[in-house]
């Protein structure tokens, strides 16, 4: 892709799939280079200074491959790395190029979809610990309380192809029950880890019907194309083929089989050295 300028996406693992096939779906003329680091992941538990560290490595891999714009479809580095990179790190490598999270595109438009006011937030340690979608929600919406809970057990379980099985029945009500406990006035559920949705129907299986799930994929895609329509100079450096590229840190085969389940659709993907 040596004179290709596509978007990048990046994950710790597979989960960012979810938001890449929305944001695929939304703009599909752009060339897309997707990567996950496997080889290192999870992020969720790693402290702010090696979930830093790593993703900085991997945005510069995107950049050295031609990407003037990275979106970071994972929570954890968007709530612990992303800030950093922007602020600090961009200047030095290259102030022409962009880095994006998730977390501010959700912060900006979840508070539209409560009544109450009271809205979940379920994530992994890391970005849950981070306070960073209290924060970000609140700067939005000061009126809507959030109510945080990390679901330590739920990325396993999907990793490890448990998602669809009975005994996942039990993390998943124990997890929701343990939130509504908290405040059973929340009327709205966000996802806030790119793998949950992938547990949707049994996340609404065990919720009362009022309550409405958010998942981030169709949220980030829409802010994605907004983005690019105010930012006419990066826009323009954007190569537009309908090319998708995948990548890993780690083994190509293991990576293809979970990342087919994710994506929705076959991927073949390369090994990338960091």
């Amino acid at each position: 892709m040596s004179n290709s300028h596509p978007i990048g996406v990046f994950d710790s693992g597979y989960g960012g799939l979810t938001v890449f096939k929305s944001i695929a779906a939304a703009l599909p003329q752009y060339d897309y280079l997707y990567m996950g680091d496997n080889a290192r992941a999870p992020y969720g538990n790693r402290s702010f200074d090696t979930v830093h560290q790593y993703t900085l490595e991997c945005v510069q891999w995107f950049f050295a491959m031609g990407c003037p714009l990275v979106i970071l479809a994972c929570n954890t580095a968007s709530a612990k790395a992303l800030r950093t990179i922007q602020q600090q790190d961009l200047p030095n490598i290259d102030p022409e190029k962009r880095v994006l999270g998730v977390i501010r595109p959700t912060a900006e438009v979840i508070g539209r979809y409560t009544h109450t006011n009271a809205v979940g937030v379920l994530g992994t340690k890391g970005t849950i610990t981070s306070g960073s979608y209290e924060i970000e929600i609140n700067k939005f919406f000061p009126q809507v309380n959030v109510h945080q809970l990390a679901c330590p057990m739920w990325v396993p379980i999907i990793e490890n192809g448990e998602y669809r099985s009975p005994g996942a029945d039990y993390f998943v009500q124990k997890y929701l029950d343990e939130l509504m406990t908290q405040a059973p006035d929340i009327d709205t559920i966000l996802l806030a880890c790119t793998h949950y949705p992938l547990l949707m129907d049994k996340i609404r299986k065990y919720l009362p019907g009022h309550v409405r799930v958010v998942a981030q994929g169709d949220i980030v895609a829409h802010s994605l194309a907004d983005y690019l329509t105010r930012h006419g100079e990066i826009e323009a450096q954007l190569t537009r083929n309908s090319e998708m590229s995948f990548y890993t840190s780690d083994d190509t085969a293991d990576f293809d089989q979970h990342a087919t389940t994710f994506f929705g659709a076959s991927v073949i993907s390369q090994q990338a050295h960091l």
